[in-house]
C-alpha cells in the first residue's frame, strides 16, 4: 500500500477535481503491475494497472488507495473491470467519500466473491485526498493559507514593501503549493497593492493553471491587472453587478460572480467554489486582514508559514489581523505538523486545533 500511495501522489498536479489514486497488483508475493490516475478524464489507477498486468491480473491481489468506483462517469466502473479480470482480493486504503460510491464499490466486490479489506494506511490516504473528502462530505474545499514572515512575525514594512522577505528556494516551493491546489484565492487589497499574477511559473511540465479567485466586494479590480495577462480562468466574487465595470466585463478569461447578500460572504464563496466549480483545495495568498477574517470565521484548515531569518521591527505589518482575540482565552490553538528548512528559510505547517467560527 505504501507503493500505491507513492504512485497516487504523482497525480497531485493533474487530477483535479478527481482524487489522487494509486494501484498495485501483487501475485505470489511479487508486484506484477502498477498504475495511477494521471489526469482527469483518463483511466483510473485500477484500469491502468490491469492493462499493464494483462493475463497476470487473474488471481492477483489489488492494493488501491481509494475504494474502486462502482458507477459510470467519464470512465466505466472499476469494480466490474476488476471482477472480469479475475482479481481475487482487493485491499482499499479508504472508502470513497463520494456519495455515488460510499461503500457500494466494496459491497459489489464482496457480492462477487472477492476478498475485500479496507483501512490499511487509511490516515495517509485521507491526507492525500483531504480536499476531495472535505468537498464530498462538507461541500466546502480544504483551505491552506500561505504566509511569509520575519522571525518577529512581520510580513512587510509599514509602506508595504515586502519583496523579498524569503529566498528563491522558498518562493519556488510556493509554486509547488500552487500546482497542487485547485484554486488560488486573494483579496482586492493584495491585487491593488502587489498586482500579483498568482500563476505557476517555477515548475516545468505543468500544463494546468489553477483557477484564480479575487474577493472584491465593491468590484475595484483594475482591468489591466497582471492576473488577467496569464493563461487560465479568473473569478471575481463581488456584491456589485457585473455591468458596473464594463472594462472588466470585456475580459475573455474572467467570470464575475455577484453574490446576492453580504451575509457570510466568505462562506458563500467557498461553498460556490466547492459545489459549482468542483474545487477541492484552495491556496489562500493574501494580506493580514483577509487571512485574519478567514481564520476567525473558522475557514482555514492549515497554515503554511515561511519564516525568513530577518527582523523587520515593530513598525512593520503584522502576520494576521484577528479582531476577535481580546483575551488570552481567545487564542487560536495550532498543531505543528511539519517543520523543515527550505533553502535558508524555515517552512512551518500547522493545523488549526480550535476553529473560531463566529
Amino acid at each position: 500500500m505504501s507503493r500505491a500511495l507513492q504512485l497516487a501522489s504523482k497525480g497531485l498536479y493533474s487530477t483535479h477535481p478527481n482524487p489522487c489514486v494509486g494501484c498495485v497488483l501483487v501475485k505470489n508475493g511479487q508486484i506484477v503491475a502498477e498504475g495511477w490516475h494521471r489526469i482527469t478524464g483518463g483511466p483510473h489507477a485500477e484500469i491502468v494497472a490491469l492493462e499493464n498486468a494483462g493475463q497476470l491480473a487473474s488471481g492477483a491481489d489489488c492494493y488501491v488507495t481509494l475504494e474502486p468506483c462502482s458507477h459510470a462517469g467519464k470512465t466505466p466502473p472499476c469494480t466490474r473491470t476488476l471482477i472480469d479480470a479475475g482479481v481475487t482480493r482487493v485491499v482499499a486504503a479508504m472508502a470513497d467519500p463520494n456519495p455515488l460510491v460510499a461503500g457500494r464499490g466494496l459491497k459489489e466486490l464482496r457480492d462477487a466473491g472477492l476478498v475485500v479489506e479496507s483501512g490499511l494506511m487509511e490516515a495517509q490516504a485521507r491526507k492525500l485526498n483531504r480536499g476531495f473528502e472535505k468537498r464530498m462530505k462538507e461541500q466546502m474545499p480544504f483551505v491552506r493559507c500561505k504566509l511569509a514572515m520575519s522571525v518577529d512575525g512581520r510580513t512587510a514594512m509599514a509602506d508595504g514593501t515586502s519583496q523579498w522577505i524569503t529566498g528563491t528556494e522558498a518562493r519556488r516551493d510556493v509554486h509547488q503549493l500552487r500546482a497542487a491546489s485547485s484554486a488560488i484565492m486573494t483579496g482586492i487589497e493584495t491585487v491593488l497593492r502587489d498586482d500579483p499574477r498568482l500563476n505557476i511559473r517555477e515548475i516545468d511540465g505543468i500544463e494546468r493553471q489553477p483557477l484564480r479567485v479575487i474577493l472584491d466586494r465593491k468590484l475595484r479590480t483594475p482591468a489591466d491587472a497582471r492576473i488577467f495577462s496569464c493563461p487560465g480562468r479568473v473569478l471575481i466574487f463581488t456584491l456589485q453587478e457585473a455591468q458596473d465595470n464594463r472594462a472588466l466585463e470585456a475580459i475573455e478569461n474572467l467570470e464575475i460572480i455577484s453574490l446576492a447578500s453580504p451575509d457570510k460572504f466568505l462562506e458563500q464563496v467557498l461553498h460556490n467554489l466547492a459545489m459549482k466549480r468542483q474545487v477541492n483545495e484552495v491556496l489562500l495568498e493574501c494580506g493580514a486582514t483577509l487571512a485574519g477574517a478567514m481564520l476567525e470565521a473558522g475557514l482555514i484548515n492549515e497554515l503554511v508559514i515561511y519564516m525568513a531569518p530577518v527582523l523587520l521591527g515593530h513598525n512593520a505589518r503584522p502576520l494576521l489581523n484577528i479582531p476577535g482575540i481580546k483575551r488570552i482565552t481567545d487564542k487560536v490553538m495550532l498543531d505543528f505538523s511539519e517543520i523543515r528548512m527550505v533553502g535558508k528559510d524555515c517552512r512551518i505547517i500547522m493545523g488549526i486545533k480550535n476553529q473560531r467560527a463566529v
